[in-house]
C-alpha cells in the first residue's frame, strides 16, 4: 500500500477521508471522530469495558485531558496534533511485556512510510518518538481492568507546535511542520499498528526487536536513568532484551531496567 505527500491545504480529519486512504484495511478498523473529548483513551477504556471490538478506534480533534506517560499532560489543539486510541485483544493469556516499543516501532514505521520525517525518526525507551533529537509524539497504553490481555493505546503526534507552547517545552519538542494530510497520516500508522500487534500477538516483542533496535537512538550511548524512587544511575545503554527491558551497563554489569525514563548523560 502506497501512501503520498500531500498537497499544501491540510484537509480536516474526516472519516469518510480515513476508510479511502486506508483501503481494504478499512475492515479491520472501527473508527470514530470525536469533535472533542477529555482523553481518548478514557473515551475508549469505558468502551471496552462495555464490549467495543478489537480494532475500535477513538479520534479527537482536541482533548481537554489528554495524559501522558507518568501523569503528564498531553497538549493538543485542533490542527496541531494527531491524538487517537486504538483498543486491541489479545488471546488471553498474552503478556505485555514490550508492547509499547512494539507501538512505538509501528509509529516511527507509519511517519517514515510517508517520508515526513525523513531518516531522522528515532525511538527513546520505552515509549517515545524522537525527530531530530527531540520529542514528536508519545505512547501511553492501559490495560483493561480484569483482562490484562485488552490494550487501549493511546497515540500522540505532533503535526505543528503551538504558537502558545511554553518556550521551554518547545526546546523539548519537535513537530513533522511539513503539509501531511492527517487521514493518510492515521491510516499509515493504523496499517503498521496492525501489522505490529498482529506480530506481537504470536512471537511478542522478540520478533520485532531488531527493528526497534535499528531506531534506537541510544542504542551504546551513555545515558542517565531517572526513577521516581532512586537517584539518577550513569552507565551505557546496551538496547534491550526480548521483553523489551532496557539493559544498562555499569561497572556492576549489565542490569534489566523495567521502568525510568532515560536522558542523555551530560559529558561533564
Amino acid at each position: 500500500m502506497q501512501y503520498s505527500r500531500v498537497m499544501a491545504v491540510i484537509p480536516h480529519l474526516d472519516l469518510d477521508l480515513l476508510a479511502r486512504a486506508l483501503g481494504g484495511a478499512a475492515c479491520r478498523f472501527d473508527a470514530d471522530l470525536l469533535a472533542s473529548c477529555d482523553s481518548t483513551n478514557a473515551v475508549l477504556l469505558a468502551r471496552a469495558e462495555a464490549g467495543a471490538p478489537s480494532g475500535s478506534v477513538v479520534i479527537a480533534e482536541a482533548q481537554t485531558a489528554g495524559r501522558g506517560r507518568r501523569g503528564r499532560a498531553w497538549l493538543s489543539a485542533p490542527g496541531d496534533s494527531l491524538t487517537f486510541s486504538l483498543l486491541w485483544r489479545f488471546s488471553p493469556g498474552t503478556l505485555p511485556a514490550g508492547l509499547s516499543l512494539a507501538v512505538g516501532l509501528a509509529v516511527a514505521c507509519g511517519v517514515e512510510r510517508l517520508g515526513a520525517g525523513g531518516t531522522a525518526i528515532r525511538l527513546k525507551w520505552p515509549n517515545d518518538v524522537l525527530l531530530d533529537g527531540r520529542k514528536l509524539g508519545g505512547i501511553l497504553i492501559e490495560l483493561l481492568p480484569g483482562a490484562p490481555h485488552a490494550a487501549v493505546i493511546g497515540i500522540g503526534l505532533n503535526l505543528r507546535l503551538p504558537a502558545a507552547m511554553p518556550a521551554e517545552l518547545r526546546a523539548q519538542a519537535a513537530a513533522l511542520e511539513t503539509p501531511v494530510d492527517p487521514n493518510v497520516l492515521l491510516a499509515a500508522l493504523l496499517v503498521e499498528l496492525r501489522a505490529a500487534l498482529e506480530s506481537f500477538a504470536v512471537a511478542g516483542f522478540a520478533g520485532l526487536r531488531a527493528a526497534w533496535t535499528a531506531h534506537h537512538a541510544f542504542e551504546n550511548a551513555p545515558v542517565r536513568l531517572l526513577t521516581d524512587f532512586a537517584p539518577p544511575r550513569a552507565g551505557i545503554c546496551r538496547g534491550v532484551d526480548v521483553d523489551g527491558a532496557l539493559l544498562l551497563e555499569t561497572d556492576a554489569g549489565v542490569e534489566r531496567v523495567l521502568s525510568g525514563e532515560l536522558s542523555l548523560r551530560s559529558a561533564a
